[in-house]
C-alpha cells in the first residue's frame, strides 16, 4: 500500500489530499485501486500511517515511510537467494486454474476485453464491469451455475481473482446481478464485434445462413416478464412458461446472432423479422437461408424471393403425396452408400423439389412402425377381452375414448387400423372391438420409410450440393444442444425479462468461447469434444505457498501445478503456453489486506 497525493484547488488556493491506495497485479500487469480517502494529513498524522505500513508489511518505520508516502508503490524487493525453513513450507490454498485460464485465453483471443471496456466504461464502481461480464462468461463455459452459485462457491475456489485482480468478496450477488442489467443494451454490438472477430480468425463466410428456434423454461411463474408465456416446449416442460430462441449460425455452427420471442410465438411466424434483421447486418447480397419445415409457409418462402434471397427448406411430410410417382420410378443419384436424391423441378420451373431417400431412415422408421403397429394391436386385444369379459353393458363412449387414447399415443402407425366398435350380436346389450389394416397404408408406409423432400429455389445446383446445404441445419441443433447442455442454459430462474435477456446473451457468449476452442481443436487435429478437452484441463490447479525464510519474514508464491504428459500434450497441440506460477514471488504481509 501508497498515499497517493491529491491536488485540487478551491477558492483560488491549493489543498493537498491522501488516499491510501493498494497496488495489485493483473495479468496485463500492475494496478491500483482507492482503499479509504483520508483527507488532509497532518505531519503526526503521516507518522502514525508509517507505523501502520511497519505493521502490515514488516518494514522499518523508515521504509515504511518511504513506500507508504510514495507517488508510485515501491515494493520491497526478494533477493535472488534466500535462505528457507523447510521445516515451515507450506500450502495454504488451493485453486482451480486450468479451465479458467483457458477460458480466459479464448476471451482474449475474441478481444471481448477491449470490447467491454469500450463499451462498458469503468465510472466510479469499484469493479470494472468488463471484468465482471468476463466472471460470468467464463463460469458459464468452464461450470455453469446460477449467479448464487458464482458468488458463494465457484468463483472463491478459482484462481480469476488473481487473474483479474478483482478479490473474492467483491464478487456478490446484486453485483452479478447488475452485470446482466448493464450488459443488455450492447447485444447488437456485441454481435457485430464477434461476427468480425470470427471472421478474422477462422475466414468465415455468410453466403449461407442456418436458423432455427428453442425453447427453454423457467422455474416459476416469471410474473414480471411478458414475454414468459406457456407454449410448445421442446424441453418436454408445457408446464412451465417459456421463451423462443431463434438462433442464426453460419454454415460452420459459429454464432452470428439471436433473438427471443414470446414463449408462445409460432415458428412459421418468426421469419420475416429474422431476414430483415439478419440483412440489416450482412446486406442482401445472395443470402442462401437453410430453414426447417416448422419454419415453411408459401407467404415466408416469397418473402424471401421478394427480396432476391434463396432457400433450401424441409417441407411437410404430406407433401411426398404428390411425388408417389416419382417414388417409384428411376433416376436417383447416390450421395453416399445408404443415400439416395432425385430432383424434381417444379411446372414452372422457378423452384427444385429435392427427393431424399436414406436406407439407415427407412429401416429407423420402419422399426417405430413396427413397435407401435405392437402397442395397438395388444391394446386393442386386451380390450377386446375385457369387454369379453365384461357383466354389465360397458359405456360406448367411454370405450371410444380408450381407442382415441390409444392411437394418440402410437400416433406414427394410427393410420394403419380401421377400428370399429360395435354391438355383440352373441351377448346382447354387450360391445365388442374389431379392426383391420388398411393395405393402402402399408403400401405407402413401405415406399415412403426414409424419405424426406426438400424446397430449393437454388437452380443449377448438383443434388449432392443441395442435400449437404441442408443437412448443415444439424449444426445449429448441435449450437442448441451446447447451449442447453454443455453450458446449461436452462432451467432460467430469473423473474425479470432484462435479466433473462442477459442471461441467454451470456450464453450466447460462453458458446462463442466454446466454438472457438472447438475449430482450434479441428485445426490441431484433436477432434470436436471440447468439453473433454475443458475438464482435462481442469485438474491443473493453483496453490499459495507460503516459504518461512531465516529472517523470519515469509514468502509468497502462486506455483501451477505440472501438466502431466496427457495435459502438455494438449497444451502443445493448441498452441498454448501456461504459466508455471503466477506473479513474482513476494513478501508476505503479516496482516492480509
Amino acid at each position: 500500500m501508497f498515499l497517493k497525493k491529491l491536488q485540487r484547488r478551491k477558492n483560488g488556493k491549493n489543498h493537498v489530499y491522501w488516499a491510501l491506495v493498494e497496488s495489485y497485479r493483473t495479468p496485463k500487469g500492475p494496478r491500483n485501486r482507492v482503499v479509504a480517502y483520508l483527507g488532509e494529513l497532518k505531519p503526526h498524522e503521516r507518522e502514525g500511517w508509517a507505523r501502520l505500513a511497519s505493521t502490515l508489511g514488516g518494514m522499518s518505520p523508515a521504509m515504511a515511510q518511504k513506500t507508504l508516502f510514495a507517488e508510485e508503490p515501491v515494493g520491497e524487493p526478494v533477493p535472488e537467494n534466500v535462505t528457507v525453513d523447510v521445516r515451515g513450507v507450506r500450502v495454504e490454498r488451493t485453486t482451480d486454474f486450468g479451465d479458467v485460464w483457458l477460458a480466459l485465453t479464448l476471451w482474449h483471443a475474441l478481444e471481448l476485453d477491449t470490447l467491454f471496456k469500450a463499451l462498458l466504461p469503468k465510472g466510479r464502481v469499484e469493479v470494472a464491469w468488463a471484468q465482471m461480464v468476463a466472471i460470468l462468461v467464463v463460469a458459464r463455459f468452464c461450470e455453469p451455475s446460477s449467479e448464487r452459485q458464482i458468488e458463494q462457491s465457484w468463483y472463491p475456489r478459482t484462481s480469476l481473482p488473481e487473474l483479474l485482480g478483482v478479490p473474492r468478496e467483491q464478487v456478490y450477488l446484486q453485483r452479478l446481478y447488475r452485470t446482466l442489467d448493464v450488459l443488455v443494451p450492447h447485444k447488437e454490438a456485441i454481435e457485430k464485434h464477434l461476427t468480425e472477430r470470427l471472421g478474422e480468425l477462422f475466414g468465415l463466410e455468410y453466403d449461407l445462413l442456418i436458423y432455427d428456434i428453442t425453447s427453454t423454461y423457467f422455474e416459476g411463474e416469471a410474473g414480471k416478464n411478458p414475454q414468459a408465456k406457456r407454449g410448445y416446449s421442446r424441453d418436454k416442460r408445457p408446464d412451465c412458461k417459456q421463451v423462443c430462441i431463434a438462433l442464426v449460425v453460419t454454415t460452420d455452427g459459429m454464432p452470428l446472432g439471436f433473438e427471443i420471442f414470446d414463449g408462445n410465438r409460432r415458428d412459421v411466424t418468426t421469419v420475416e423479422e429474422i431476414v430483415e434483421t439478419m440483412e440489416h447486418k450482412y446486406g442482401k447480397a445472395r443470402r442462401i437461408w437453410a430453414l426447417d419445415r416448422g419454419m415453411v409457409s408459401e407467404e415466408n418462402l416469397r418473402f424471401i424471393r421478394e427480396r432476391g434471397g434463396y432457400y433450401i427448406v424441409g417441407t411437410p411430410r404430406s407433401d411426398l403425396r404428390h411425388y408417389e410417382r416419382q417414388l417409384t420410378e428411376g433416376g436417383w443419384s447416390t450421395v453416399y452408400e445408404d443415400l439416395e436424391v432425385k430432383l424434381c423441378p417444379s411446372p414452372d420451373g422457378q423452384e427444385t423439389f429435392v427427393l431424399c431417400r436414406s436406407a439407415a431412415r427407412a429401416a429407423k422408421e420402419r422399426a417405430m412402425h413396427e413397435r407401435f403397429s405392437t402397442r395397438i394391436e395388444a391394446g386393442l386385444e386386451k380390450l377386446r377381452a375385457r369387454l369379453a369379459r365384461a357383466r354389465k353393458r360397458p359405456n360406448r363412449s367411454q370405450v371410444d375414448r380408450q381407442i382415441g387414447r390409444l392411437l394418440g399415443r402410437n400416433s406414427r402407425a394410427a393410420g394403419k387400423y380401421r377400428v370399429e366398435v360395435t354391438d355383440d350380436p352373441e351377448r346382447p346389450g354387450h360391445l365388442r372391438v374389431s379392426w383391420t389394416c388398411r393395405e393402402e397404408w402399408s403400401q405407402w408406409a413401405i415406399l415412403s420409410e426414409g424419405v424426406y423432400l426438400l424446397r430449393t429455389n437454388l437452380v443449377g445446383w448438383e443434388p449432392e450440393a443441395l442435400w449437404k446445404t441442408y443437412i448443415q441445419l444439424t449444426d445449429v441443433e448441435a449450437a442448441f444442444r451446447t447451449i442447453k447442455s454443455d453450458l446449461v442454459l436452462r432451467p432460467i430462474y430469473h423473474q425479470i425479462e432484462r435479466r433473462v435477456h442477459g442471461h441467454i446473451l451470456v450464453a450466447f457468449l460462453a458458446y462463442a468461447l466454446w466454438k472457438t476452442l472447438e475449430k482450434w481443436m479441428e485445426a490441431a487435429g484433436l477432434g470436436r469434444g471440447v468439453a473433454t478437452v475443458v475438464s482435462e484441463l481442469a485438474r491443473i490447479k493453483c496453490s499459495e505457498v507460503i516459504l518461512p525464510t531465516s529472517t523470519g519474514r515469509e514468502l509468497q508464491l502462486w506455483c501451477i501445478t505440472r501438466p502431466d504428459q496427457w495435459q502438455q500434450s494438449l497444451l502443445e497441440r493448441l498452441r498454448l503456453d501456461m504459466p508455471p506460477r503466477l506473479d513474482r514471488p513476494k513478501w508476505r504481509n503479516l496482516v492480509e489486506t
